[in-house]
């Protein structure tokens, strides 16, 4: 098996970087009409910036408002309104850049990515994750290309809400735990190839830098202050674990988030909430020594990062909910099945209900 490591072709990031957006492009033969799908969020944030930066690199652009939900319907919307594009950016969280991409790859245009929020590590890869209109998990789009540019405008992320920055955390905490069963099982990453030794190293400073700079880098994105501890967490929500999941690989952690999309309970929970959980299940069903859960546990409740099914609105373990979440989690062709031993739903549905035991006497104040 031949080992493979993707990578954006260009990475910005930095204090008032959208400044910077039309010019980068430019220098790296981007040129043409854009359409930039925007959050309503960047768009406010940002619209100012964008006209002046385009106007200084001679460039036109609309804008298309991102509906919500990365669809079908909506990307399908998008490549409607992209018709005229000779280049696509998406702007704002993780769902407005993977409905982007995927539309950008319908149409075979360049992408670029501009992230508004360090919410998840979506940005650099070249996987969008498709939900139904309703917020359930659908499927995963591998598309042909990474970004040709991933922007990060520092100054944008720290406006938003405190709560997106964790769930980033939480995205980019099961990082390092799913490339390393990846990569000691030997099987294949998102791109179809084996783990380099670059990803694996990549993963891992990932989840240092997290633990080291994690609670301080937060408590500053709380008070809408740019640090350098939250300069490192931003890269390390973005470029690291970005870089880390696609050529290392995905487990449980992610196939647990995607179960619980199942329960319509969770859909006001952002993506590295679920995730959070979904790391605390994938080390009980790997049966991880105390010391790690407990790090893990510490961890998370200091960046308010759920640990039980209470705080994912799962309140008094629903049996049968419980069991449905677990089928959805071991669906065919699903990541947990990248685990070295054969996985059954039971197994999942004991692992969920361990893992929120431990959170609940880790935490009783986490919620039931």
């Amino acid at each position: 098996m031949l080992s493979v490591f993707s990578s954006p072709g260009h990475y910005v990031q930095g204090r008032d970087a959208t400044a910077a957006l039309g010019p980068e492009m430019l220098r790296l033969g981007l040129t043409g009409p854009a359409l930039i799908v925007a959050a309503p969020s960047a768009e406010r944030l940002l619209s100012d910036t964008w006209r002046a930066t385009f106007k200084a690199a001679d460039t036109d652009y609309t804008v298309h408002r991102f509906g919500g939900e990365c669809s079908r319907a909506e990307i399908a919307r998008i490549t409607a309104a992209a018709q005229n594009a000779a280049v696509l950016i998406g702007a704002g969280g993780g769902k407005a850049l993977d409905a982007a991409r995927a539309a950008a790859d319908d149409l075979a245009l360049p992408f670029v990515s501009c992230p508004t929020a360090a919410s998840n590590d979506a940005p650099c890869s070249a996987l969008s994750v498709i939900y139904t209109d309703d917020g359930e998990f659908d499927a995963y789009q591998l598309v042909a290309r990474n970004p040709a540019l991933v922007l990060v405008d520092s100054s944008a992320v720290v406006q938003a809400p405190a709560r997106l920055f964790s769930a980033g955390m939480g995205d980019a905490l099961a990082t390092w735990y799913e490339a390393r069963t990846c990569v000691a099982g030997h099987v294949k990453n998102m791109r179809g190839g084996a783990s380099t030794r670059s990803a694996a190293a990549l993963a891992e400073l990932c989840h240092r830098t997290l633990l080291a700079d994690g609670p301080a880098a937060l408590s500053a994105v709380r008070q809408h202050l740019l640090t350098p501890a939250v300069e490192r967490l931003i890269e390390a929500n973005t470029l690291l674990s970005g870089l880390g999941f696609e050529s290392s690989g995905l487990a449980a952690a992610h196939a647990v988030h995607n179960g619980l999309t199942a329960a319509p309970q969770t859909h006001d929970f952002l993506h590295g909430e679920k995730v959070a959980f979904g790391v605390l299940t994938q080390l009980v069903l790997e049966g991880a020594p105390t010391t790690e859960l407990n790090q893990v546990l510490e961890f998370c409740c200091t960046v308010g990062l759920p640990v039980t099914l209470g705080g994912l609105g799962l309140p008094g373990a629903d049996l049968a909910l419980v069991r449905t979440i677990a089928e959805r989690t071991v669906a065919p062709g699903e990541t947990i099945h990248n685990e070295p031993f054969l996985v059954d739903a039971p197994m999942v549905a004991d692992a969920l209900l361990a893992a929120d035991s431990l959170g609940r006497e880790f935490s009783p104040a986490s919620g039931g």
